[in-house]
């Protein structure tokens, strides 16, 4: 086959396209620091490449409910343990009310701390965290718990005004692929139901005994207020093992993105070294085949004469 010059010409233009092409390539790797930018560049890459930076999207959106969720068992602990101290400080209150030696006047002053304890017990139970209150089942945005008084302001009995077919029951958050965890935000778990009797029943027996100064009804009560302090404290430990969970889930979350960060990183990012000695080799040779293309393209009929 005869070689022309026009032959020569175009292959030689073919090739200077195709270094063109791969210096134009390593130099955008180069100021991007990327694989790819495009498409094009590699369709499977890139494709991996939006897979995994939707996974870490989809990681960070867990995260956030992670960390709410944290928050809310923290606030919820804290309330606890206030409603403990209230409930703990009653009981002391009743105890000491018992004891046949002191005067009406003395167990008057003690009812009138023990409303006050009363008051702080469903101020707890009240808690709101971020315009939701913890304890309100799955109606966040309703007060749970209200404070029943007769006629003469006295106390009793109390209400939990989400006890309906929508209201109650506990708070589940995804926070994992298929992963729920429920909160325990059901507020009927403190009305502590004991046949017809509940807390608020407990509390005003407790208030109606000091007004009579029925020292041995007041005794009674110790067992029952053990069983409210208990339940407040088994709830709060429900809420602990919550956290826990919570907490390992977050670590195991940070771990993840980790990997896929990682993997990321492997798929797009460049090794600043080696493409440099790329796009230096791929430059020099496409100096070499511009040197010796302008020989050939500057070839003229006078040199074969």
């Amino acid at each position: 086959m005869r070689v022309t010059d026009s032959l020569m010409s175009k292959s030689f233009l073919r090739n200077l396209s195709a270094n063109t092409s791969n210096v134009m390539k390593y130099q955008n790797q180069l100021s991007t620091l990327k694989e790819v930018s495009k498409p094009s560049d590699d369709p499977l890459k890139v494709s991996k490449i939006l897979d995994l930076n939707n996974s870490i999207i989809q990681n960070d959106q867990y995260k956030t409910t992670i960390n709410d969720a944290i928050q809310w068992t923290n606030v919820q602990d804290s309330a606890l343990s206030s409603a403990t101290e209230s409930m703990q400080r009653i009981k002391t209150l009743i105890q000491y009310s018992a004891n046949g030696t002191l005067s009406h006047e003395d167990r008057q002053a003690n009812k009138a701390e023990i409303e006050s304890e009363i008051q702080g017990t469903i101020d707890a139970l009240n808690t709101n965290f971020g315009g939701r209150y913890v304890f309100a089942g799955m109606n966040t945005t309703e007060k749970p718990f209200s404070i029943d008084k007769d006629d003469a302001g006295e106390i009793t009995g109390i209400t939990y005004n989400n006890d309906k077919d929508t209201g109650h029951g506990n708070l589940s958050r995804e926070i994992a692929p298929g992963v729920s965890v429920e909160l325990s935000t059901d507020g009927r778990n403190f009305m502590n139901t004991n046949g017809s009797e509940d807390l608020g029943t407990f509390f005003s027996k407790a208030l109606k005994a000091l007004d009579e100064d029925d020292t041995e009804g007041l005794s009674n009560l110790l067992s029952r207020a053990d069983q409210e302090i208990e339940n407040v404290v088994s709830n709060r430990s429900k809420t602990g093992s919550i956290f826990n969970r919570l907490t390992a889930t977050l670590e195991r979350n940070d771990s993840e993105k980790l990997n896929l960060k990682t993997m990321l990183s492997e798929n797009q990012d460049i090794d600043l070294a080696e493409k440099y000695m790329q796009f230096t080799m791929e430059k020099s040779a496409y100096q070499a085949a511009l040197s010796m293309g302008t020989k050939i393209l500057d070839t003229s009929i006078l040199d074969y004469l």
